[in-house]
């Protein structure tokens, strides 16, 4: 078959955008079908974790994210200055914010920043306030500037896969690809015409999230509250609410959210008779809808994002689940597309990121169990909230929430091994996120290793090799850091506290390495 372009992804937001663009950064043709004609304005996440920082840090995004993160912090403060003008009872900057589970805030000057978790991720542990619109506008620009095609009010219709490659269907005609990806959002058409299995949990809960324009609020409580008709959440901005009822699923989740029906549920649950909504700027409804595919991957048909997982939207992990998705799947998929991919390198994308997903599922569960407005979840809730008065309880949360305890299960004993790789401090001025914004991978040579150079021979263009130093780890000898940021090996220099066995680890390491993530090098005989 020949192909109009090598992939089509469905589905234009934040996951579909950021696969676009690995896979553009990686020389692959590919077209993006969005039925949408403009950005999506509905309000959604309101900020990434850090794997999501860092992801965007390693392609050179992380100024404009930082200056996303400025205006939206103005917002909080214009927030606090209103409720001061009206004469609300409790105005008061909270402290330092490190999340929360369930509503139940953690506080930031109870986190162990000596934890070494914390330590890795550079600057882009500086950056999280990100709304989910302001993240796929700048993804949507990058895409522009890598040349990615984006086909907006276009819908997908239907699709034949075969052996040798898709036939993809739209309301503008018949595209040839070799892959189609799924990033088509909870109900993804993709994933229901491929038959994917969706097992999981019904919905249980309605949830309203909105940005209006209304009055009488000063009797409301500022972030979360709980009362015995539910869960409500007032800002962190101006007009910003968010109602949680537990008395089952909406009736029909594409009705127009209507001011009424906002003005509505926010008394009910809040007991505020006083609160008027006069205006809809953004709303939406969502579910504990709890579901996920087996596999990522049915032939030459993939998902990503929420088209593979779905879930409610407490502790923000959605947006920034996806995100991982696209990083993992889109240096993986572009070498397959350029025929380089070792043996069963893109059935790792299913093993590395359904765990995390499953993860994800049951954190959100658990939140879900723990704000029902009744007697036992409310005395769980008291205990969460006490252990989360604790330097230990915060700091395990908030690891949590962050994503920094996320690792793959990679072959090999060195601590940074499945982890994101830390952002060293080299010799020549430079941090390890200035050298992967090319999206190859990295051999990164500390200890002047000549074996180890050895080994980068033949992998031009898929591997970097860089010899320099590492005064803020010394004893590190060398890494080699997949395009997605994940360290693949790691080795000590010997007669360290941590020697693995030379400046190479175990016999044949970083060779091994190589070749399990990069393929056979090139034949440099001819």
């Amino acid at each position: 078959m020949t192909y109009d372009a090598d992939v089509v992804v469905a589905g234009g937001g934040p996951v579909g955008l950021m696969l676009a663009c690995e896979l553009a950064l990686a020389d692959v043709p590919v077209v993006v079908l969005e039925r949408l004609t403009e950005v999506d304005t509905t309000i959604k996440a309101g900020a990434i974790n850090t794997p999501s920082a860092e992801a965007f840090y390693r392609r050179g995004l992380l100024p404009e994210l930082a200056e996303v993160q400025r205006i939206a912090l103005g917002r909080f403060s214009a927030f606090l200055s209103q409720r001061q003008a009206a004469g609300a009872s409790v105005v008061q900057q909270p402290p330092k914010f490190a999340g929360h589970f369930a509503g139940i805030m953690l506080r930031g000057d109870l986190l162990d920043e000596s934890d070494p978790d914390f330590d890795a991720a550079g600057p882009a542990a500086d950056v999280g306030l990100v709304p989910q619109e302001s993240l796929e506008r700048l993804l949507a620009a990058r895409a522009a500037e890598l040349g990615v095609e984006v086909r907006r009010g276009v819908t997908l219709t239907g699709f034949d896969a075969g052996d040798d490659g898709v036939r993809v269907h739209t309301s503008q005609g018949t595209l040839r690809t070799g892959w189609l990806v799924g990033c088509d959002g909870g109900r993804s058409t993709v994933r229901r015409l491929a038959g994917f299995p969706f097992p999981g949990t019904a919905p249980g809960i309605t949830g309203r999230q909105a940005l209006v324009e209304m009055t009488g609020t000063e009797a409301l409580g500022a972030g979360w509250n709980w009362t015995e008709h539910g869960t409500y959440a007032h800002g962190p901005m101006p007009g910003r609410f968010l109602t949680v009822e537990f008395d089952g699923p909406p009736a029909d989740r594409e009705a127009p959210v209507t001011a009424q029906e906002l003005e509505a549920s926010l008394r009910r649950v809040s007991g505020v008779n006083e609160v008027r909504v006069h205006k809809v700027i953004s709303a939406t409804r969502f579910t504990d809808n709890a579901r996920q595919v087996p596999d990522y991957r049915a032939g030459r048909v993939l998902l990503a994002g929420d088209a593979a997982h779905v879930h409610s939207p407490f502790g923000g992990q959605g947006l920034n689940l996806g995100i991982g998705d696209a990083m993992n799947l889109g240096w993986k998929l572009a070498a397959t597309v350029h025929g380089w991919a070792p043996e069963g390198l893109l059935d790792t994308y299913t093993a590395e990121r359904h765990p995390i997903g499953a993860w994800v599922l049951d954190w959100t569960r658990a939140q879900v169990a723990l704000m029902r407005p009744e007697s036992h979840a409310g005395a769980l809730r008291r205990i969460v909230a006490e252990l989360a008065g604790t330097v230990t309880a915060t700091t395990f949360f908030a690891k949590k929430i962050s994503g920094v305890w996320q690792r793959y299960d990679l072959p090999g004993d060195h601590p940074l091994t499945g982890r994101s790789a830390p952002d060293l401090e080299l010799s020549d001025g430079s941090r390890l996120g200035d050298h992967l914004r090319d999206g190859q991978g990295l051999l990164l040579d500390l200890a002047d290793d000549a074996e180890l150079r050895k080994c980068a021979a033949g992998y031009g263009g898929r591997v970097r090799l860089l010899t320099t130093g590492c005064p803020q780890r010394p004893g590190l000898a060398g890494l080699l850091v997949r395009p997605d940021g994940c360290t693949a090996w790691a080795a000590d220099v010997p007669g360290t506290d941590a020697d693995a066995g030379g400046p190479t680890g175990a016999p044949d390491g970083p060779a091994a390495a190589l070749r399990q993530w990069f393929g056979s090098p090139a034949d440099l005989t001819g």
